[in-house]
């Protein structure tokens, strides 16, 4: 696979290309936003779409067979050495739809769900819209976790919802950290929903960990995941999740039948997903070893050219945290600076949670060549502070 094709993705109704204004208010910028990729689908995938679109009839359609679950069974076996029960695993329309219907299953209103800050922005989101109380918890500056405030947390939260890998951090848990995370949760019957799709682009040799590894131990535990981040088919539709409490999965597809009326799994995104785990794996690895390049390139660039800018390499996900703390700018002058002089669009940090503060997230799911555009783009709108030409007579970031 060639992920240094350049693909105009302009005028495809792409969230993160042709609506940049909902964001940054400006359309003529070059993003790196929304998560995901500028590349195309495994060429599996796009076979197999091509054979169902050939075959002319998309009718209603089911997901509970071995076809659907073999996949995913076989891919958790093959790509993490972790048995998965047919029964565990449920069809979902997407990941937060999951996460919101068991939300509302498992606390009521006002009650406390408890999630790492800084966080992924869908799941503050989903814990307020549904009026519940979120705690945050912080990690220490080495991003380990502090454990006298996370079982503080857990002892009042009814859910604890985990981003594994973590988004926007990039951190993976370690066996440790799960482990004492699935028994604080146990201890204080608290049920734990890990979203689990960034999983298969785990970076520099380390190493995933699914949380159903531990269901013996803590059966109040749910995963949820996609293939829609490594393999670049969101568009499409289609999530599982892995529910191991028989109750629980009763009553979630309950919700989704009888109530949602979400019957019918999505033809297309479903052939994808089965598609990607049989066939999929040469484009996974390949690109795990651009996104590592990726962001070889971006940690040799800003250390050359923007040392403002701190960065420390993830170890999953394309996701590039940026820490902009010790800049000596003020945020929302960088990000003026960033929009109007650079044009280029970066997410700030507080979109995911106040530890954010002080942060930048990056997408650099794309090709070399876009990379090196955004950070010269960068290194222009620091040019520009620099150079204090935001305070000199005439035109300032604020005319633009």
């Amino acid at each position: 696979m060639d992920f240094n094709a350049m693909i105009d993705r302009h005028h495809t109704y792409s969230t993160q290309w042709d609506y940049t204004s909902d964001r940054f208010g400006v359309s003529d910028i070059l993003p790196f936003s929304i998560s995901d990729t500028d590349f195309k689908a495994p060429q599996c995938v796009l076979d197999t779409l091509n054979d169902a679109v050939e075959f002319g009839v998309f009718g209603y359609t089911r997901w509970n067979h071995d076809d659907f679950k073999g996949a995913i069974m076989n891919y958790y076996r093959n790509r993490f050495s972790v048995p998965v029960h047919p029964d565990w695993i449920v069809y979902s329309p997407s990941v937060m739809y999951t996460v919101a219907c068991l939300i509302r299953e498992l606390s009521a209103p006002q009650e406390a769900i408890a999630a790492f800050d800084p966080m992924y922005d869908a799941f503050i989101d989903c814990i307020e819209s549904n009026h519940r109380q979120l705690i945050p918890l912080r990690f220490n500056e080495d991003m380990s976790i502090d454990w006298v405030a996370c079982e503080l947390a857990l002892k009042q939260a009814k859910v604890f919802l985990l981003c594994s890998p973590h988004n926007p951090t990039g951190k993976v848990f370690t066996a440790d950290e799960l482990s004492r995370l699935c028994a604080l949760c146990q201890k204080h019957a608290t049920w734990l929903i890990s979203d689990e799709i960034h999983s298969d682009l785990i970076l520099f040799n380390h190493k995933h960990l699914p949380i159903v590894r531990y269901v013996s131990a803590s059966p109040r535990l749910i995963l949820v995941s996609s293939a829609s981040k490594t393999y670049n088919i969101p568009g499409l539709g289609g999530s599982y999740a892995m529910i191991c409490d028989a109750a629980l999965r009763d009553a979630f597809l309950n919700q989704q039948r009888h109530c949602d009326f979400l019957n019918s799994a999505n033809l297309m995104g479903m052939k994808a997903l089965m598609s990607a785990y049989t066939q999929g794996e040469s484009y996974r690895a390949e690109l795990v070893q651009h996104v590592e390049m990726n962001f070889t390139m971006l940690d040799q660039y800003l250390k050359a050219n923007i040392p403002e800018i701190h960065f420390t390499y993830p170890q999953a996900t394309y996701l590039a945290w940026l820490d902009f703390r010790s800049s000596g700018y003020e945020l929302d002058e960088i990000q003026r600076a960033l929009i109007h002089i650079g044009k280029v669009g970066l997410m700030r940090g507080e979109v995911y949670g106040t530890a954010g503060s002080g942060y930048f997230r990056m997408n650099i799911g794309c090709t070399h060549l876009k990379l090196m555009d955004g950070l010269q783009r960068i290194n222009q709108a620091f040019d520009y502070l620099r150079e204090g030409r935001h305070s000199d007579a005439g035109a300032s970031i604020s005319d633009y």
